[in-house]
């Protein structure tokens, strides 16, 4: 037996019912507005509860001298890698920030999710939602619904590659000769490269040049498993039936890779066409994922403690109009947020304090 405290229950409760309002109008039958809506609500739902776990857990949801709570994003990086609220895997970090990002998209602009899609978000939505409150909260979800109330849908996803043929099969015709519905294709890929990105470990959205570049690709006939290899290594994992089915966004484990030298012809994950696009990350931009975990100073003292910038996978120096930038990718963030969590980061941070103000021999 716990004690909740007061202002714990007031945010699960929050939560529980932005979850149910999502549910309820992913059910609605008219289709106006309704994505929009079922993004926004079950985004908020996530972010109402994992303040709740971080505050039940004693941790904290404001930063010193600020009035307003954390963001979205930095729940989501204390509870995948601060000790004392830890309660998120990996694969439930990247459904959440594609969640967000979806949200995102869909509140401030605008993207096409077929149905299979919205479903998989919806359907995944409660169950991590319901593995979060039994986890934490001892609570299953179906105490606060009855039986009849889950997310139907006449078109759910049958495998995540499947799906997925299908999206991109809607997108080459309208990319095709002629066609000039672009923009359409554009609405389309902006999910599919939003979940790469969160697969890679970022919350950054695609940029305009990023889509841009994809659709060419994929005009060109390339694989779209080579275009997003970060979706490619991605499964949908289900179980149950009824109230009980549990549908799960997961890493496949063992996924091929081809490796080939630079000119042999062939289209690869590995190769990219744009350094930039791999390596899209500033120092500020790489501290802002870890804000309210470590401080940006402290942060350059791990980077040099586990050597990150000698990892080619993590960061490379790029010249952009002749001016050299130190830019770091998605991996790093990935790699940063394994190291963490087993280090002494203020020993590291002395020690590079030291080594800083050490006379050179």
């Amino acid at each position: 037996m716990y004690v909740v405290k007061q202002e714990v229950r007031v945010l699960k409760e929050r939560a529980i019912g932005a979850l149910l309002l999502a549910i309820e109008l992913f059910n609605r039958p008219s289709d106006r507005g309704r994505q929009e809506a079922v993004l926004i609500h079950a985004d908020h739902a996530f972010e109402l509860l994992l303040k709740a776990i971080i505050v039940h857990r004693g941790g904290r949801i404001r930063r010193p001298r600020e009035v307003n709570t954390i963001g979205f994003e930095a729940c989501v990086s204390k509870c995948l890698t601060e000790t004392q609220v830890a309660c998120l895997s990996e694969s439930d970090a990247v459904a959440l920030r594609t969640l967000n990002g979806w949200r995102d998209a869909a509140q401030h602009y605008f993207l096409v999710l077929p149905e299979s899609q919205l479903y998989m978000a919806t359907q995944g939505a409660v169950t991590l939602f319901d593995d979060l409150l039994g986890r934490v909260f001892h609570e299953p979800l179906r105490e606060h619904l009855p039986e009849r109330v889950l997310p139907v849908s006449v078109d759910p996803p049958r495998d995540l590659g499947v799906m997925l043929d299908d999206s991109f099969s809607t997108i080459r015709r309208l990319l095709g000769p002629g066609t000039r519905k672009a923009s359409q294709a554009k609405a389309y890929v902006r999910p599919i490269a939003i979940l790469e990105h969160a697969a890679q470990g970022s919350d950054s959205a695609p940029s305009e040049g990023e889509l841009r570049r994809a659709l060419g690709r994929l005009r060109a006939g390339e694989d779209w498993r080579s275009v997003f290899p970060g979706v490619a290594s991605m499964r949908l994992d289900s179980s149950g039936s009824g109230l009980t089915y549990k549908l799960r966004l997961t890493r496949n484990e063992g996924i091929a890779v081809h490796r080939v030298a630079e000119g042999e012809g062939a289209a690869l994950a590995e190769r990219r066409v744009a350094e930039t696009d791999f390596y899209n990350l500033g120092f500020k931009k790489l501290a802002g994922h870890f804000t309210g975990t470590v401080t940006s100073a402290r942060l350059r003292a791990v980077i040099d403690h586990i050597g990150l910038q000698a990892d080619e996978e993590c960061f490379k120096t790029i010249l952009v109009n002749g001016v050299p930038h130190s830019l770091y990718s998605p991996k790093a963030i990935e790699r940063l947020r394994h190291a963490l969590p087993g280090l002494d980061v203020e020993e590291i941070w002395l020690e590079y304090k030291a080594s800083r103000k050490a006379p050179a021999n």
